[in-house]
């Protein structure tokens, strides 16, 4: 029996489905260890006075369009390079990165140019002073979204042959940039640190990336191969498309939370930090083992049980996620004194970011089944549902934001954006049951008796 676990203890040393796993893994537990130090110092520095408002401001979107381009790479072009023979990758990848490079510097060129009116649209509350530190700060964070945009080009051609390691560690070269250069240019630059380092941090690792995918990126003698421009685009366009408008919803809601008065903002992203975390280990692992196997079901024409997985899949994480929230809520306030109060972060900035979470703690319910649920629709290639789902949140939580006016509720603030994510959830999952493929829960026990 010993010799027989062994054997199979190195049978998945040597997989590389295991293998790959764990360093992805690590990598995520890398990236969001040093994001939370990235927060202690932002929290150190600036506590929840009006410059970290500036900073919040400014880093959002590039945080925000940074990830849903990776997020676009890993999911909807990975598989696309995945699906042409070895010999025809390359030229599918020379084609489709020179597209992808040449959106991600017109991206760049205009944040930069734009900031000033972008700050005013993400930023509207700001006082003077704060809405040019912002500018400021959004025009040194712009070029790290060519960089983290072109590393994650690199990283899906790495993926395919199963080199994790380079891209598993995109967050912890940014988180840990940004924390070496508010750290070493504090007393030079304040809080202008912060941005040098992150945008040094996306650049390295565009040279790692780049550098360790050269011998992938040689084309074979006498090979050509010409992708039609809408089959380089069209699936990536609409992942990009529901990534963004997710993210949309945190965007809105940092836009009202700077009229709530200083350090409103600043108070949302230090709960973004930790819930974004939870619901990264819970969606992260389910989806990895979830998606091949809906996309072999859908390859084997049996649509009916890939829809039941992914019901049987969505039932266990609302209990999951509904328990995450509720210990979140009841340990928010001692988590986040330990974690953040200290410097500049006071006992009030504790009771403010504790009152911001009490409404947002419910988002990660929503959160976690939208995105899931989302993931399992790209796998089986249907992605107009996913898209359509995720215009609700943002439009739900502009909605209510616009009737409770500029409140300076930190409840409420949170609430709004916790709302909006649970109508997200269920506008997917009603359009799966209207179309009579998902199985209810009465169709489940009948079936099971």
């Amino acid at each position: 029996m010993l010799r027989n676990v062994s054997s199979t203890i190195t049978s998945l040393v040597r997989s590389n489905l295991v293998r790959g796993g764990l360093v992805v893994g690590a990598g995520i537990l890398a990236g969001n260890i040093t994001g939370f130090f990235r927060v202690m110092v932002t929290a150190w520095f600036l506590g929840t006075h009006a410059h970290a408002d500036a900073l919040a401001v400014a880093l959002g979107p590039i945080d925000s369009i940074t990830g849903a381009f990776i997020n676009t790479m890993l999911v909807a072009f990975v598989p696309m390079l995945i699906l042409h023979r070895p010999e025809e990758r390359v030229a599918v990848f020379r084609q489709a990165s020179r597209l992808f490079a040449c959106i991600l510097a017109v991206a760049s060129g205009c944040i930069f140019l734009l900031a000033p009116e972008l700050i005013s649209i993400l930023g509207p509350g700001l006082a003077p002073e704060q809405h040019t530190q912002a500018v400021h700060l959004l025009r040194m964070f712009s070029p790290a979204t060519f960089f983290g945009g072109a590393s994650a080009i690199f990283a899906a051609l790495l993926y395919t042959e199963r080199r994790f390691i380079a891209p598993a560690f995109y967050q912890m070269c940014v988180n840990g940039g940004t924390i070496l250069g508010a750290l070493l240019l504090w007393r030079v630059v304040g809080v202008y640190g912060f941005a040098i380092g992150y945008s040094a941090g996306a650049a390295l690792q565009l040279v790692l990336t780049w550098s360790l995918s050269r011998d992938l990126r040689r084309v074979p003698e006498g090979v050509t191969l010409d992708v039609p421009l809408e089959h380089i685009l069209l699936k990536p366009f609409m992942f990009l498309l529901y990534a963004s408008l997710i993210s949309a919803n945190i965007l809105v809601t940092r836009a009202f939370a700077t009229h709530a008065g200083p350090g409103m903002a600043a108070s949302l992203d230090y709960c973004l930090r930790c819930l974004s975390v939870v619901v990264a280990y819970m969606v992260y692992p389910a989806a990895n083992s979830l998606l091949p196997e809906i996309a072999r079901l859908k390859g084997e024409n049996q649509a009916a049980q890939a829809y039941r997985l992914i019901y049987k899949s969505v039932a266990m994480m609302a209990v999951i996620s509904v328990l995450a929230c509720l210990i979140g809520v009841a340990v928010r306030t001692p988590v986040i004194s330990l974690l953040f109060e200290r410097g500049s972060f006071t006992s009030e900035s504790t009771l403010l970011v504790a009152n911001v979470f009490l409404g947002f703690a419910p988002s990660i319910v929503g959160w976690t089944l939208l995105d899931l649920v989302s993931r399992c629709f790209f796998a089986l290639d249907r992605p107009k549902r996913p898209v359509v789902a995720a215009f609700v949140p943002v439009t739900t939580n502009l909605l209510i934001m616009l009737l409770a006016g500029k409140t300076a509720n930190p409840v409420m603030l949170g609430l709004a954006p916790s709302v909006g994510l649970a109508a997200g959830f269920l506008t997917l999952f009603g359009l799966a049951h209207v179309r009579g493929q998902v199985p209810s829960p009465v169709e489940e026990a009948v079936e099971v008796a």
